[in-house]
């Protein structure tokens, strides 16, 4: 399929749900987009393209909300794709989206209207995730690495041979150290090996739940907005609290509002992302599925580092991909990866590939 300008604000809506609270803001990312589109961008269907397509995941990593004041120059992501291609002597022959989820959504999109090459639906997270160490690929034991950082000022940084928490905390130290934010370039994969290993159609998926949205009244009925985005609505009411901390360079903090329907509590634990939902104390939902929070009127989804006390809020549980529900790889995204001691509280029915 082709996508184009006029796709970009359904994207944008339904990538800035799926962040989970986190993966970044899309609003700028989402004007640079509508702005280079010009005659399109291919999205291949994975089940379709050549099983040997030589694909590059590319995105940002970091705090995106420093953006702006670490302005990109423009040529960090291409930067960052071409370097990693002469490290590997592998061009590339699409691009692939780190997490399609929040800005990076948006980003390998942006890219290929750079290079000029399509982009194939599928991504490393089906949400947002905060670790590297987290991508499907690393949960599946194969390399992050070599692995190219670009951070802005025209740097370079070039990884390989390292595990994937050695991965991660050498990203986290560079992050530190020049701006908070990176463009990122993963090493060539085989469309085969991401087929395996990663979430498919999850562009696809931004894009009909957020045409759905755009499709909603203000202050949609609970009932209407369940059914537009196949979740439900764990409480609505007034935030009364927002609680932050910094632990370990992540968002750390709850936010908690009281639900008009019921006057009960809900509690939202957060690490640059949603996680753990908490009822008057009882968990409701978890992490890998997708906890979203959204402005009562306009349904615009809240990112963590934006929710605030007194504002009029909608929270949602929706289902996460079907990647996740395998026992190997849910330890890696449940509650207790994060160091919150419950079981995974999830929907009966994740997102198919």
């Amino acid at each position: 399929m082709l996508l184009t300008a006029s796709d970009v604000p359904a994207l944008v809506r339904g990538a800035a749900l799926f962040g989970s609270g986190g993966g970044g803001d899309t609003q700028d990312t989402a004007i640079l987009l509508s702005r280079s589109m010009g005659q399109g961008v291919e999205l291949l269907d994975p089940e379709h393209a050549p099983d040997d397509t030589v694909v590059v995941p590319v995105g940002l990593v970091g705090a995106t909300i420093v953006l702006a004041e670490e302005l990109p120059g423009g040529a960090e992501f291409t930067t960052a794709l071409r370097a990693v291609e002469r490290w590997t002597g592998t061009r590339a022959q699409a691009l692939a989206s780190i997490e399609a989820a929040g800005a990076n959504a948006l980003t390998a999109l942006l890219v290929a209207t750079d290079v000029g090459l399509p982009v194939v639906d599928v991504d490393l997270c089906g949400r947002a995730l905060p670790r590297l160490d987290q991508f499907s690929i690393a949960v599946d034991g194969l390399p992050l690495t070599p692995l190219v950082l670009c951070p802005p000022g025209g740097s370079l940084v070039v990884l390989d041979h390292a595990r994937p928490a050695q991965v991660e905390r050498t990203v986290r130290s560079v992050l530190g150290s020049s701006g908070g934010w990176a463009a990122v370039a993963f090493p060539p994969m085989s469309l085969e090996v991401l087929r395996r290993s990663g979430t498919p159609t999850t562009t696809r998926r931004c894009l009909d739940v957020g045409r759905r949205l755009l499709d909603l009244p203000e202050a949609a009925a609970p009932a209407r907005l369940e059914a537009a985005t196949g979740g439900r609505v764990l409480g609505a009411g007034r935030v009364v609290e927002v609680v932050r901390s910094s632990a370990r360079g992540f968002g750390r903090g709850s936010l908690t509002l009281r639900d008009r329907r019921t006057s009960g509590l809900l509690r939202l634990e957060m690490e640059n992302e949603y996680l753990v939902a908490f009822e008057d104390g009882a968990p409701v939902a978890t992490t890998p599925d997708v906890i979203a929070v959204l402005e009562r009127r306009s349904l615009q989804a809240i990112s963590c580092d934006r929710a605030t006390r007194g504002s009029e809020v909608v929270a949602l549980h929706l289902p996460g991909p079907a990647f996740w529900r395998d026992a190997p790889r849910l330890d890696a995204v449940a509650p207790r990866a994060f160091g919150i001691d419950v079981d995974p509280v999830l929907l009966p029915a994740a997102v198919s590939p």
